[in-house]
């Protein structure tokens, strides 16, 4: 593990995070968010590990904004962006109340406490459920939700979920954590607690590389391998680079099972989610890299 870059990326998305509290307001466009924040963290020196998430009340999860999404931001909106510096990442979350709302305060309030809370106790040799119990008590005790089917995750070198799950609940799998970096990401709702598979969201990574017979769709891939490797893309970014016919590409990409597209997440019973997310560093001591 390249702990600099690690810690690079961390304090990257630190000062992207707190400059996008500075300007989201409501009714901004959400285009303009997310390129505003994948700006800044190429300014900062890093490159967006993943397309930044712009999730709106019951959409917990995945929604970024297309190249011509006219959608503004209200309601409860989650910003998730992240970091990388030659694929070691940063990957931060947090909940913007935009409609002066006690029901979407006491949301984001119950997600932040349940992530200090798991932090507090994450070290190594852990076990991931004792965290997740950790998370939903928090939450049940404020009576909220945590999401069942969403979880943290450990992350690699360009693997932004890298086989460990930090639930967030008791799943009473006893996963041990060992030297490492985690996420944390506790979601919580006023809802029934699961996420559905939505509409396509926009946001694709490499599957496999096998040949491809369209030229444009080749071209589309190389550049792919080259400047993404295994991490999460969007559509908004290649219509950016190669115009609307990188559209075609992608769908041409995905039917080869060359790409995998991301499903947007949905709160099952269409309530609102909050959602607060640190990234971890456990070496001899525990980093929080993006706080």
């Amino acid at each position: 593990m390249n702990t600099e870059k690690i810690i690079k990326a961390g304090q990257i998305a630190k000062q992207v995070k707190e400059y996008a509290r500075t300007f989201i307001k409501k009714d901004m466009p959400l285009i303009e968010i997310a390129e505003k924040i994948e700006n800044k963290i190429i300014e900062l020196g890093g490159k967006p590990a993943f397309p930044t998430n712009l999730s709106i009340n019951e959409i917990a999860a995945h929604y970024t904004p297309s190249h011509d999404d006219e959608t503004k931001a209200h309601g409860l909106l989650k910003i998730d962006l992240g970091v990388h510096i030659n694929g070691w990442i940063a990957d931060t979350a947090f909940s913007m109340d935009l409609e002066n709302n006690d029901e979407n305060k006491k949301l984001i309030q119950t997600a932040e406490k349940a992530l200090e809370n798991a932090i507090k106790i994450i070290k190594e040799e852990i076990s991931a459920n004792e965290i997740g119990k950790t998370i939903q008590k928090t939450i049940e005790s404020d009576n909220f939700l945590p999401i069942i089917n969403l979880s943290g995750h450990s992350i690699e070198q360009y693997e932004l979920h890298s086989g460990i799950t930090i639930p967030n609940i008791d799943d009473n799998k006893n996963q041990v954590l060992k030297k490492g970096l985690y996420a944390i990401e506790p979601f919580v709702t006023t809802g029934n607690g699961k996420v559905y598979e939505g509409k396509p969201s926009g946001i694709y990574s490499l599957k496999n590389i096998k040949p491809i017979r369209s030229q444009t769709a080749r071209e589309i891939l190389n550049f792919i391998e080259k400047e993404y490797q295994t991490l999460p893309f969007c559509s908004r970014w290649l219509v950016k680079k190669f115009g609307t016919k990188s559209l075609f590409a992608l769908k041409q990409l995905e039917q080869a099972d060359i790409l995998h597209q991301y499903p947007q997440l949905v709160e099952i019973s269409k309530r609102k989610v909050a959602q607060a997310e640190e990234t971890i560093l456990l070496e001899k001591d525990k980093i929080i890299t993006t706080n």
